[in-house]
């Protein structure tokens, strides 16, 4: 522990330049006597730390001491950073390797590119999650992740979308990050971490398809899922101002199905639901920018739910009740 510490104090002396033994202490969570022990230890060790006394002073090492990387362009020190994600690190249980990895670049990177890295990481934040929903709990996700890592065969509980629940034993070949949620693919199928209820690495390993892709293997499923999850169609027609507004009030799945068969204002045309249930929801936010022809039964219920919204704002008592 003492060895791994040190070694990120001479880091951060390299990446950062001077800093005071309150500084080290409160980037690596010690006190600052210990800070005072570890400056001791490396100037033992023959490493050309020094001490500026004085209110501007603080520890530093003599210039020119320092490991540079050959060969690193400026545009990936910048891609490097970019590349950085503590959101899911923390969720791998990777935070504090993460950590020192990237300060390990900072302290290697000539000082020009260093200071490129530090600019792109105070100005580029990656923010996984969607809107209006954190993050999904992921009590099981360190567990996994090693059984991917050590291709090991994992025993779990798995709650399936019509809330039973499924004993399985699968090959986890590799996990996702999907907007801010979690999958991981085993055995030729996608799972979500958050519906894992209990999970057990087994002793079996297991060896990867040699032509197991993963980048590609979710793309071609991400594909199939949109087209079973939207696999209905009911027949509307819209104004311009409902085409338009497919953008932002429909998934972007659906807008893009719309944009590619491109109807024109009046024109009839399928749109994409996973139900007529869903699609009640999904219609009612046009408002009258938008009419249902087929089905009938769709229709029929839309008119119902319209005449009793009319009724609610026509209503003297309703209004009152709703005071």
């Amino acid at each position: 522990m003492k060895s791994s510490r040190l070694m990120q104090v001479l880091l951060l002396l390299q990446s950062r330049g001077r800093m005071t033994a309150d500084e080290l202490a409160a980037e690596l969570e010690v006190s600052p006597r210990t800070i005072y022990r570890d400056i001791d230890s490396l100037s033992a060790a023959g490493i050309p730390v020094y001490a500026d006394r004085g209110p501007a002073g603080g520890y530093q090492l003599v210039d020119g001491y320092r490991t540079r990387l050959t060969g690193l362009t400026s545009g990936e020190a910048r891609s490097l950073f970019l590349a950085g994600l503590p959101g899911p690190a923390a969720d791998l249980g990777l935070k504090e390797v993460a950590a020192a990895a990237q300060l390990k670049l900072l302290a290697a990177l000539p000082t020009e590119l260093r200071d490129r890295a530090e600019q792109i990481r105070q100005r580029f934040h990656l923010d996984t999650p969607t809107w209006f929903r954190g993050d999904e709990p992921t009590e099981h996700l360190a567990t996994i992740a090693d059984a991917v890592w050590d291709q090991r065969r994992v025993r779990m509980t798995y709650l399936r979308w019509g809330n039973d629940t499924v004993e399985r034993e699968v090959d986890p070949y590799g996990l996702v990050l999907k907007a801010g949620t979690w999958y991981f693919v085993g055995s030729g199928r996608t799972y979500r971490v958050s519906r894992v209820l209990t999970v057990q690495t087994t002793a079996v390993s297991f060896d990867r398809p040699a032509d197991f892709d993963l980048a590609r293997f979710w793309a071609e499923w991400s594909e199939r899922f949109e087209d079973r999850m939207y696999g209905e169609r009911v027949t509307v027609r819209m104004t311009r101002s409902g085409l338009d507004k497919t953008r932002y009030l429909l998934s972007g799945f659906q807008a893009r199905v719309i944009g590619e068969m491109a109807p024109e204002p009046g024109e009839e045309f399928g749109f994409p639901t996973e139900s007529t249930r869903h699609a009640v929801a999904d219609l009612l936010k046009f408002g009258a920018d938008v009419e249902v022809l087929e089905p009938a039964s769709l229709r029929a219920e839309l008119i119902d739910i319209l005449k009793a919204m009319q009724d609610v704002y026509n209503d003297a008592k309703l209004r009152t009740w709703f005071r």
